[in-house]
């Protein structure tokens, strides 16, 4: 008879606790002060989803920092990737771990291919080693990722 092992300890599922390979990367006042930021943006919103927010956008910044392109956030995850940028020095620091500084680039009018802009970049965050949170990526925002 064999024991079930346990799930490994970088898979995120809801209601679970965030990547540590993630999470590792924020000392706890730093998670706390952009958890703070996403709940303060979002009167009501439960602190457990949004430390899942800022997980996921913390795989979409990792991911376009390695240079993956076309990368668009969805509503929620946008949420989180706000709330990092305005942690400047945070944010530049993590940009910086994993090669390249991710500009914001607003995009209201979305010219742009936006056929599958969610999947794609999905895809993409897919293809970098992590999981996906996919509950929190519904619809695209008006926003994409890219580099100076």
């Amino acid at each position: 008879m064999s024991t079930p092992l346990p799930p490994p300890p970088c898979s995120t599922k809801p209601h679970t606790p965030p990547t540590p390979a993630l999470h590792g990367l924020l000392a706890a006042p730093q998670l706390d002060a952009v958890r703070a930021t996403v709940l303060d943006d979002n009167p009501g919103m439960e602190p457990e989803l949004a430390a899942r927010i800022i997980t996921e956008a913390i795989k979409f910044v990792a991911t376009a920092a390695q240079g993956a392109e076309n990368m668009t956030p969805s509503r929620l995850v946008d949420k989180g990737w706000h709330a990092l940028i305005l942690h400047t020095a945070l944010y530049s620091q993590l940009c910086a771990h994993w090669g390249s500084f991710v500009d914001h680039y607003p995009n209201p009018h979305n010219t742009e291919d936006t056929l599958h802009p969610v999947a794609r970049t999905i895809q993409s965050i897919e293809r970098a080693g992590f999981p996906v949170d996919r509950h929190l990526w519904d619809e695209p925002t008006p926003a994409r990722a890219g580099h100076r």
